[in-house]
């Protein structure tokens, strides 16, 4: 482990702070949960909800970037990706895409990657695309790693999507520069299944489970060592007790 704790924790009650501060909830009339639970209640319930669909940008990512500064050379949230690309890479994606779902192939990044760098140069002429932004671009030297967080029960449906995700970074960045060694990532912050291990079987025929999936203390551990999930998990539990009282505040002010 190699990131400064006071930091990351830092960053963690700075997010919350700013969720806080920021909080209007949507006027919402529910007369038999309000009178079961308290007003209070219900406006703690709905600042989860909100913080839970907002908890990558907010919390994770950053979070991320403070682990991850301290052993990357480069650490970008939110990137851009490339905006052009050639037709002979995005019909090399399709063509992947495409044998993937009909089984012809197993997922395979070593595999995917060569067959996208041999698409460099093939019918060259360039197209604007619009690629999803990379939650987290690390690189070290000549290896750029291209983050996708997810929430920890992923849509089934969306698998095909995500894969086609990490073949266009990959093409993309590939064109950019071939020389490039790139390693596109779908991480999941924690396991749901917890201590049983992670329900990997519903990716399985898109991703390559070994390679393409970083799941808890693998991810967390990535970006900054051994020992890292443990810490991080530390960290919020340590910000936890300093912000109850301000929560518990913040929120007594709906009982009236």
């Amino acid at each position: 482990m190699t990131f400064p704790v006071e930091a990351v924790e830092a960053t963690i009650g700075n997010a919350i702070r700013s969720k806080l501060a920021s909080y209007n909830p949507e006027p919402s009339d529910k007369p038999f949960q309000v009178r079961l639970l308290g007003k209070d209640r219900m406006a703690l319930y709905t600042f989860i909800q909100s913080l839970n669909t907002t908890f990558g940008t907010s919390i994770y990512e950053p979070v991320a970037k403070e682990i991850a500064r301290h052993r990357f050379d480069r650490v970008e949230l939110q990137a851009g990706a490339p905006k052009e690309m050639s037709v002979g890479m995005r019909s090399k994606v399709d063509e992947i895409v495409r044998r993937l779902e009909a089984a012809d192939i197993s997922p395979s990044r070593v595999e995917h990657r060569n067959d996208l760098r041999s698409a460099v140069g093939v019918n060259p002429e360039k197209v604007e695309v619009r690629l999803s932004k990379i939650d987290v671009l690390l690189q070290r030297e000549n290896i750029l790693y291209l983050v996708d967080i997810k929430t920890a029960k992923p849509n089934v449906s969306g698998f095909q999507k995500y894969k086609r995700t990490l073949l266009e970074w990959t093409g993309a960045y590939l064109e950019l520069s071939p020389s490039l060694e790139v390693f596109p990532i779908i991480a999941i912050p924690y396991n749901p299944y917890e201590p049983k291990p992670y329900s990997r079987w519903t990716l399985r025929g898109m991703l390559d489970l070994d390679h393409e999936l970083m799941v808890a203390k693998e991810f967390w551990d990535f970006l900054g060592g051994s020992g890292s999930f443990e810490e991080v998990l530390r960290c919020f539990e340590r910000v936890g007790i300093q912000l109850r009282g301000e929560i518990d505040s913040y929120f007594a002010r709906f009982r009236e």
